[in-house]
């Protein structure tokens, strides 16, 4: 016979920290907080999850569902038409005595840069996996991401309810994909009216969720003696003595009691705890969003097990007392304007108070909010550990530090840089820059466009606002790129694909009602010299009765690493030596700007040098003519030296029946595709991977689609740049000239 008893969760609304008593206020404040990231491969069930964490916490009072379009998170019109996150968005709720604020980023490739962002944020992640599927190409992206920001991660395994699920494999996967060391917390099992149960390895209980109350509450039921009691106290000492191994103080109990029996609960999971926020070990938990199952057993193991702000970020403490926040994403709101979402790292955000960027600009905030998505409760100040929305900042971008004062910003600089000085070891050494880097960098890190269009208002009159509408998103969306072609006059859109492109025209649409017209979409070409070229330029010219005189030499050679040098030789080093360094600046950044546009596709052109030999300034000359003439230089140059072209690879896993797989090769050898392997998935299904040109690319979900028979599935990212061979190249000139 199974014992058991019911176990209601009743609902969390009313034990804040800031409930406390004012003498433990500050102190318990950032301890009860859990700043999480919940990352996954596109359709996983990231939002489905977060949408049962608010109903059960009580922010909710129906379950959203991503194919009704009801959900909290995807709130633009785009997001609940498609099915899709697109835009991350940050909610707050309370559970068991702790305020988590979670991230809720999207899955598909296109707007990885959303989940860049995000990482910025957050403490913790949690990271959700198909059971079905296991780690898939878009679960590998966002965990090297958690891998550069040095997160500590929770997994769970959704979707255990479905016949195909297989967790061993979900677990192997984990270890041989991403080099991780799971260790089960939870293992699946068929309750008595067959459906999803989870055994708890720590409390040996079976848990078996209520269907009849949406998953509200849950039985714990005590295991009796039997196969899977013992199969579950074995599972139980393999987990102690892993875990011992990597903490002293269980290690101690252990060898002072010679038994696993004799240790309790609550010694597990502060051992997990501490080996989980050390990046030892990654808990792996299980359930079914969709079917209400494990959720609640998932939070308990966010504030269980994830670290709260006072356990990480320790580089801030060189504020002080001060104020210190990180800008992680921007929105656009038509009643309230821009909308700025900070991560409070050090001190307290009041409403109006005055901050300062790391780019010198003062801002004033108007007023606060708590996030809920696209609602906002207002609030009076913040404190630290906690995410805030600031309204009232119109410079900031993201990416921005800010803090209360220059003087504050200097100090803490000063402070950081004498503590990283005291470094000994060539180890910590090295890293100086990089968290130096991290503290004060401000521009992010943008990937590379791969695809650019010309964009086109519907009448003149719609200029100005077309323009301010890409300005707004693009302070929004920094992986959107928008230019100005001085050659053929339009303005165009770069972005990181067809997805992204067709998203920001209907957004455009819909939030700015502005019909813009797409250009079609063109490869983001790059371009690379052939062989070294050498050039001398003089241009004298008469403008505005004042004498303007430059000669310049300049090289081209073939480097990855600097973009502008000046040549060492003796002959010409003692002349650059009495260049002015405001011209040498000059010089420089006119080189660098005629790199952006190459002479065959205008592509920019990559693993170049300039290196300038030689310049003579007349008195009097314009610093824009000193620039207008390096760029001409550099240009001809490139037209001299002739450059070649390099294509964008993309990296495509594709999922089908064994049968239609030789089918699906043939098409791809005519896309000049390199086949890298091909792999069993499942019992009926293979996988395909594979690299193949952008170019060749265009419209292959719609022909996978057909030559499968709507049977296959298919990821895809870029993976880097190729050299073309001539053919390919022509081809290319003639698709960008709009000959093809």
């Amino acid at each position: 016979m199974l014992k058991y008893a019911l176990q209601i969760r009743p609902k969390q609304i009313n034990r804040f920290p800031w409930q406390l008593s004012n003498q433990n206020w500050r102190r318990s404040y950032s301890s009860k907080i859990r700043n999480i990231g919940i990352l996954a491969h596109i359709d996983a069930g990231k939002t489905t999850t977060t949408e049962r964490m608010l109903f059960y916490a009580g922010k909710t009072r129906a379950l959203g569902e991503v194919h009704r379009g009801n959900t909290v998170t995807d709130y633009l019109t785009q997001e609940r038409e498609r099915g899709i996150t697109i835009c991350s968005s940050a909610v707050t709720f309370p559970w068991n005595g702790h305020r988590i604020n979670l991230l809720d980023t999207p899955g598909h490739i296109d707007f990885t840069m959303e989940v860049e962002q995000s990482l910025y944020a957050v403490d913790g992640v949690v990271v959700v996996l198909d059971g079905t599927a296991g780690v898939e190409a878009q679960t590998v992206t966002v965990w090297s991401q958690a891998d550069k920001h040095k997160l500590p991660r929770l997994i769970f395994i959704n979707k255990m309810d479905r016949p195909d699920a297989d967790f061993e494999k979900c677990v192997l996967d984990l270890k041989d994909k991403l080099e991780t060391q799971p260790v089960c917390l939870q293992y699946p099992v068929k309750n008595e009216q067959g459906l999803l149960a989870i055994n708890d390895v720590i409390t040996l209980e079976q848990l078996s969720w209520q269907q009849k109350d949406l998953g509200r509450s849950y039985k714990n039921i005590k295991l009796e003696p039997s196969d899977s009691l013992r199969q579950l106290q074995e599972k139980r000492n393999e987990l102690i003595d892993r875990l011992s191994g990597l903490d002293d103080e269980l290690a101690d109990v252990v060898i002072s009691t010679e038994s696993f029996d004799e240790v309790d609960n609550a010694l597990i999971e502060r051992a997990l705890r501490r080996a989980t926020s050390q990046q030892k070990v990654v808990p792996v938990l299980l359930g079914s969003a969709y079917k209400n199952v494990g959720i609640q057993r998932l939070m308990d193991a966010v504030n269980s097990y994830l670290p709260a702000p006072e356990e990480r970020n320790q580089i801030y403490d060189c504020f002080g007392t001060e104020v210190a926040g990180k800008v992680f994403k921007i929105v656009h709101d038509k009643q309230r304007g821009p909308l700025t979402l900070v991560r409070i790292l050090r001190g307290e955000i009041k409403r109006g108070m005055r901050l300062i960027s790391a780019r010198g600009q003062a801002e004033v905030v108007s007023k606060l909010y708590e996030p809920l998505a696209d609602e906002y409760r207002e609030v009076s100040a913040v404190q630290s550990g906690d995410v805030v929305i600031c309204a009232g900042l119109k410079s900031t971008v993201t990416g921005d530090l800010l803090t209360s004062s220059q003087s504050a910003l200097k100090n803490a600089q000063k402070r950081l840089k004498q503590s990283l000085g005291a470094a000994t070891t060539k180890d910590e050494e090295d890293d100086e820059p990089d968290e130096l880097d991290e503290l004060f960098s401000i521009d992010p890190q943008i990937p590379d466009a791969v695809y650019f269009c010309s964009i086109e208002p519907p009448s003149v009159s719609s200029q100005t606002a077309m323009e301010q509408a890409l300005r707004q998103l693009q302070r929004e969306d920094p992986s959107l790129r928008v230019s100005y072609d001085t050659v053929t006059g339009q303005t165009v859109l770069g972005g990181m694909g067809e997805l992204h492109m067709d998203i920001i025209k209907s957004r455009i649409l819909s939030e700015y009602k502005i019909d813009v017209d797409l250009g079609p979409l063109q490869i983001a070409y790059k371009e690379t010299i052939e062989t070294p070229a050498l050039n001398t330029l003089s241009v004298e010219k008469e403008i505005a009765g004042s004498k303007q005189n430059v000669s310049i030499t300049l090289e081209v050679v073939k480097n990855q690493t600097e973009l502008f040098s000046l040549d060492k030789s003796p002959e010409n080093l003692a002349n650059l030596n009495t260049l002015r360094p405001r011209i040498l600046q000059v010089l420089r950044k006119g080189s660098i700007s005629a790199l952006e546009r190459g002479p065959r596709v205008g592509g920019q052109v990559v693993d170049t040098q300039i290196r300038l030999h030689n310049a003579s300034i007349g008195r009097g000359t314009a610093d824009s003519f000193v620039m207008a003439t390096a760029a001409q230089c550099v240009q001809k140059l490139l037209s001299t030296s002739g450059t070649r072209l390099l294509e964008p690879i993309m990296a495509l896993q594709i999922v089908a029946p064994s049968e239609r797989i030789s089918g699906i090769i043939a098409d791809l050898s005519r896309r000049r595709a390199l086949i890298n392997d091909v792999l069993p998935k499942g019992e009926r299904n293979k996988m395909i991977l594979v690299n193949a040109p952008l170019a060749e690319l265009s419209g292959y979900s719609s022909a996978l689609r057909t030559i499968s028979s709507g049977t296959a599935s298919m990821t895809m990212q870029p993976c880097g740049f190729a050299s073309m061979n001539s053919a390919d190249e022509s081809l290319a000139e003639r698709r960008a000239q709009g000959l093809e």
